[in-house]
């Protein structure tokens, strides 16, 4: 094969990539003002599925696919952000765990198992992490941001008086609430990858058609 061959090859494969992942970023983008309360959190703690589209990136794209959609994603919702970027900021870190923890395992080995074993992974890696990001960086930006430390523990404590230290109303709340966050948009994902994936092998093919005319 030619240099030029390649080259051309090379091309489309780039266009197909971003071409996929400006479809998932705005899905995702959408995905993430559609957010929802959960019971028993404090109100602040909401639900979204934007995820979904950044595993699919992982897994069609690669981790650093992922990663990438879930920076467009968050850069475009600073524009209507109310936590003073610090939820975009944790959103992004969590959503980067989740994309490289998945796409790193299943890009070695691309069978339906390992893509399940790749999201449960990522799943309760991203849970973990959330707990010492949230200690160290999130929260002590909040803090400052609205109001004090303890007007943040009230609301949990308010729920849950036990919940006296930023400790322990991470690990009672915020963990589980991501594990279960991880675990809905793995469930989504493993309905739609399959038909989404023979989307997107159509699209390079329709695109590499496109090219020899």
């Amino acid at each position: 094969m030619s240099n030029s061959v390649k080259s051309n090859s090379s091309e489309k494969t780039n266009v197909t990539k971003l071409t996929i992942i400006a479809m998932l970023a705005a899905v995702a983008v959408v995905l993430q003002y559609l957010e929802f309360g959960v019971p028993l959190v404090p109100s602040f703690l909401k639900m979204d599925l934007s995820d979904i589209p950044e595993l699919i990136g992982a897994f069609v794209i690669g981790p650093f696919g992922g990663v990438l959609i879930c920076l467009v994603k968050n850069l475009v919702h600073l524009l209507v952000s109310s936590s003073g970027f610090v939820g975009e900021l944790s959103n992004f870190i969590l959503g980067a765990v989740f994309s490289l923890a998945a796409g790193f395992i299943y890009r070695r080995r691309k069978t339906k198992a390992v893509a399940l074993a790749a999201c449960l992974t990522a799943a309760a890696a991203m849970a973990l992490v959330s707990l010492p990001t949230n200690y160290y960086i999130v929260y002590p930006i909040y803090a400052k941001l609205f109001g004090g430390m303890e007007t943040i523990l009230g609301l949990y404590q308010a729920i849950l008086p036990a919940a006296d230290t930023l400790w322990k109303a991470l690990l009672i709340f915020n963990v589980p609430f991501t594990l279960v966050k991880g675990l809905l948009c793995v469930l989504v994902t493993m309905l739609i990858y399959k038909p989404l994936s023979r989307l997107f092998v159509q699209m390079n093919n329709a695109i590499k058609r496109h090219g020899r005319h």
